[in-house]
């Protein structure tokens, strides 16, 4: 007997990352119907074999059960849109959405990371499922990257090409390794959203300016609209900033502190030590952090923002992960959950970069 229910199995099978196909074919009287696929897995090379399931309630499920053929469409990441037209039921699910006809006529969708046309060989009873088999007759491959899902959530696919993996370190000061952590850690802040609460987090990178941030993920409330990227931060006044400062060698970020503490004294607001400390606190934590006294001048709320450093195979500070949110969304205190689990996600990023600090 089963110990647990149908929710608690479809998310332990969403641990299990797929790619997103959409299955095309045409019924007796020639109407092409599509219906969105997870469940694709090839079987077998001699012959060429393939399969995958379909609901039994499914509305297209007569068709596919009568349809000698069928056609598996790969779907690119770019095809968002497409697999969730296919996913509902009822409507014109072709309707704006570009194809030609294949073998047989059935409809091979235009754009896909791939296609393979196949002839429905045998159908097997799968529970509230039927398994179908497929012979491949044609296919083919494009350039495109495909999309996948995982977890409830579309993803974004890339070659597991850093640290471990590729076995090497990028030359000091080439750029490379800065490159490498900007995909992979792109590709999971999603994820790093999500483990941090449903916060907003940014991603930032030193640029020929200074800290820039590069990328945002906005959480289902995100911190404000004013989201923008290749916004240059303030080494002195942000977390983002003084985690460069912290981190960074001295000779890098050195003159552009100098030149922030200059341009604020100018302007009456001398430092009184404060960023100082600020900079040795994140030394000591692991991680920056500026409290929010007033409305950010940029999100007009008070924020409370932490920022942690990610580091590359040779020891290098690469890029900042950073989460900025409402303060009484985010308690200050260094040991929060939040600022733990945002610690973790950038230790995390810095071992497959190939960190061992």
């Amino acid at each position: 007997m089963n110990t647990f229910d149908s929710r608690e199995l479809r998310r332990t099978l969403g641990a299990f990352t797929t790619g997103v196909t959409v299955v095309t074919t045409l019924d007796a009287e020639g109407r092409p119907f599509g219906v969105t696929a997870n469940s694709f897995s090839s079987v077998s090379l001699d012959p060429p074999l393939i399969l995958w399931s379909q609901s039994l309630k499914s509305s297209s499920y007569p068709a596919f059960r009568d349809a000698p053929r069928f056609v598996v469409n790969i779907l690119a990441d770019h095809q968002v849109p497409v697999s969730n037209r296919f996913a509902k039921s009822g409507g014109d699910k072709f309707e704006g959405v570009g194809y030609r006809a294949g073998e047989g006529g059935v409809p091979i969708l235009d754009d896909c990371a791939a296609y393979l046309e196949c002839e429905k060989i045998a159908a097997y009873p799968g529970g509230d499922h039927v398994i179908y088999l497929g012979q491949v007759h044609n296919l083919h491959r494009a350039g495109q990257r495909p999309l996948a899902f995982g977890d409830g959530a579309y993803r974004l696919t890339f070659a597991h090409d850093l640290g471990e993996a590729s076995g090497t370190a990028a030359e000091p000061g080439s750029g490379l390794s800065a490159l490498r952590a900007v995909r992979y850690a792109t590709a999971a802040l999603p994820e790093i959203c999500q483990r941090i609460g449903q916060r907003t987090v940014g991603l930032a990178v030193w640029g020929n300016q200074g800290a820039t941030i590069i990328r945002w993920e906005p959480s289902p409330t995100p911190v404000s609209p004013y989201l923008q990227t290749g916004v240059v931060v303030s080494l002195t006044q942000s977390a983002t900033g003084a985690v460069f400062a912290a981190f960074m060698p001295p000779e890098v970020v050195q003159s552009v502190i100098a030149h922030e503490l200059d341009a604020r004294a100018a302007e009456g607001h001398p430092d009184t030590g404060n960023f100082a400390q600020r900079v040795e606190e994140a030394r000591v934590h692991g991680l920056a952090r500026v409290v929010g006294s007033a409305p950010s001048p940029r999100h007009k709320v008070t924020v409370n923002a932490f920022s942690a450093p990610v580091f590359d195979a040779n020891g290098d500070m690469v890029l900042a992960l950073s989460t900025t949110c409402e303060a009484a969304r985010l308690p200050p205190d260094w040991d929060g959950d939040v600022p733990r689990a945002l610690l973790a996600c950038a230790a995390e990023l810095s071992r497959q970069l190939g960190f061992r600090g």
